[in-house]
């Protein structure tokens, strides 16, 4: 399974104190060199963090693959279509929100998001559609001609309780099946983390994972090519064996025992998560 890694927070960083640092450009070759399989980046309409400056610097530099995620909005697609990233992701955009809140409406707007894919298609970028693991929404995406489908696992990530979770990743998997039987490319993310993780790595349907936000988390904590590397190793291990799903209960219950044990030793090893 691929590991494609958003370095959209790296710029956020940046972009705090308005400075040049820290660079989104060599952020992309450490992950790059700890073993991601892509690079991907949302040039979104008010350029809250990656810049246009970045995306050219990235084209030219990225070594594996660059997945841009973009709006429908006309200028985004020009863009894209001059700089030609290896892949473009079509996602839903709001200004007001703080991170892409659910999946596309290809129902309702199949007719545009064709007209875009179809753009993108005569540049030769690849093309994807971040949309919820429903049926109707995966039927009418392989009706625009999209390559993949990106499956929001954003509902399973933000689980309340177990019965939730069961429910949510239960959707995915049927979701993931169904897309492939059609012909569509499978990838997923947002919410993705290094615990819930290894539940999404036991669909075989998956071929990717795009994760951004839990990565940074712990790079600020352990270095980002050491962030990059676990999560890398997690998703290997998690694919080759069969490793029970994690519940979150389980979960509770692990931090619950690391809470209450005054015996257990209170320092945490990152590296062994």
């Amino acid at each position: 399974m691929k590991l494609g890694v958003n370095i959209d927070h790296i710029a956020s960083l940046r972009e705090l104190r308005k400075s040049n640092e820290p660079e989104p450009l060599v952020a992309a070759g450490i992950c790059e060199i700890a073993g991601a399989d892509g690079i991907v980046v949302h040039l979104r309409e008010d350029r809250r963090h990656i810049k246009d400056r970045d995306l050219c610097l990235l084209k030219e530099t990225v070594k594996t693959k660059l997945n841009l995620e973009m709006s429908l909005n006309k200028e985004i697609v020009d863009i894209a279509c001059k700089i030609v990233p290896d892949q473009a992701t079509l996602v839903p955009e709001k200004r007001q929100e703080l991170t892409t809140e659910g999946g596309l409406d290809v129902v309702s707007l199949r007719r545009k998001i064709k007209d875009v894919v179809e753009k993108l298609h005569s540049k030769d970028i690849l093309t994807s559609l971040f949309i919820e693991p429903n049926k109707r929404q995966i039927d009418a995406a392989k009706k625009t001609g999209a390559d993949f489908i990106e499956i929001h696992t954003g509902r399973f990530a933000n689980s309340k309780n177990e019965k939730e979770l069961d429910k949510n990743l239960s959707e995915i998997k049927s979701g993931s099946l169904h897309a492939h039987k059609i012909g569509l490319g499978v990838n997923a993310g947002h919410g993705l983390d290094y615990r819930n993780v290894i539940s999404i790595c036991r669909i075989k349907q998956i071929q990717e994972l795009n994760i951004g936000y839990s990565i940074i988390c712990r790079a600020v904590l352990v270095g980002l090519e050491q962030a990059v590397r676990q999560m890398r190793r997690l998703i290997d291990t998690s694919t080759a064996l069969s490793i029970p799903s994690t519940s979150l209960g389980m979960v509770r219950g692990m931090v619950s025992e690391s809470n209450h044990n005054p015996k257990r030793n209170r320092r945490v090893d990152l590296h062994s998560l």
